[in-house]
């Protein structure tokens, strides 16, 4: 069973957003897809209607992180 998942998980939905999608650079996903990228992930267990754009900013953030290290 997966691990569940809330909005303030975003280290660990940065590393399965880059598992999910390897090929889409992080910085180019706008807000309202990251925001559907997210809850459709396998454990996402929060409301959805909780995320605010300094959580949605955290998220990209952790997943550029995945995304640069996987690039080197």
């Amino acid at each position: 069973m997966p691990q569940e998942l809330t909005w303030n998980d975003s280290e660990e939905i940065g590393i399965q957003l880059q598992e999910k999608y390897p090929d889409i650079d992080p910085l180019t996903v706008r807000f309202t897809d990251l925001h559907r990228y997210v809850i459709e992930l396998p454990g996402f267990v929060d409301d959805r209607s909780k995320s605010n754009e300094s959580k949605l900013e955290a998220i990209q953030m952790a997943w550029y992180e995945e995304y640069k290290d996987a690039a080197s």
